[in-house]
């Protein structure tokens, strides 16, 4: 993968740009995932399933062209042809003796298809390839420098091209999860929050609903309110009257008693 870009830099006699080294780096990525694709492509309707519901798959099936075995630059026309391809591989109706997992690998496959047919969700999943990449020369450069500075060969393994293939791998679906998990995070912190507005919309509600009947319960029992008043002032006025006539009574006169 490398001999091709020590090559540039022994034409040129010295180090080729940045901007360069990642193009071509990311280049001779995409030239190793297309042979791969050249292997996997002649996988079986059983291999294929397999593959799309291994452990981990929920992760792994993240990234789109990881699902559809495709070439980050592939063409629309391409697009929809390995779509339809590996549809039929997967399609339930060709896998009677295993429906159910059949039915989970094609939608897989096509929530793929459908993510890479949308320009803004395609361009977020090849940025992460591109950030997989990036971190993986980073990490490389980095280890270099240490081994300069220490006085060593400036050997590192990720000079094979298949550990480098694999390290970018590894980054990128290490970076698809982690954007998923922060997704899901974001996703459970809003409906959270949502939940305690509901939660308080119903409260204020229920509160104001208790006030209405409140309300009304003391406008219909105004009247017999106002009775129950009037009467028990009546009552204590006639109380008072009597309790005045039994004080102004004259008192009894004794009969003297002879002698």
């Amino acid at each position: 993968e490398h001999e091709s870009l020590k090559g540039k830099m022994a034409a040129t006699g010295g180090e080729p740009s940045s901007q360069n080294t990642t193009d071509e780096l990311f280049q001779n990525f995409i030239s190793e995932v297309k042979q791969i694709e050249k292997r996997d492509s002649v996988l079986t309707s059983k291999q294929q399933i397999d593959r799309l519901l291994r452990p981990g798959a929920s992760y792994f099936n993240l990234n789109p062209f990881e699902v559809l075995q495709i070439d980050p630059d592939a063409t629309d026309d391409e697009l929809k042809k390995r779509f339809r391809a590996l549809s039929i591989l997967v399609h339930p109706d060709k896998n009677q003796g295993d429906p159910e997992r059949a039915q989970k690998s094609f939608e897989a496959v096509d929530k793929a298809y459908k993510l890479l047919l949308d320009p803004e969700q395609k361009k977020r999943a090849l940025d992460v390839i591109h950030a997989g990449q990036e971190y993986v020369e980073h990490m490389v450069k980095e280890k270099k420098k240490q081994l300069k500075k220490e006085g060593k060969l400036l050997d590192v393994e990720e000079d094979d091209s298949e550990v480098f293939k694999q390290a970018v791998y590894k980054q990128t679906m290490k970076l698809f999860a982690e954007l998923e998990i922060k997704r899901k995070e974001r996703e459970a912190k809003e409906m959270h929050e949502r939940k305690r507005a509901r939660e308080e919309e119903i409260e204020v509600a229920e509160k104001a609903k208790r006030e209405r009947e409140w309300q009304k319960n003391f406008e219909e029992t105004r009247d017999g309110r106002v009775d129950s008043w009037r009467n028990f002032q009546a009552k204590g006025k006639k109380s008072k009257e009597k309790k005045n006539r039994t004080f102004l009574k004259p008192p009894k006169v004794k009969m003297e008693q002879r002698e």
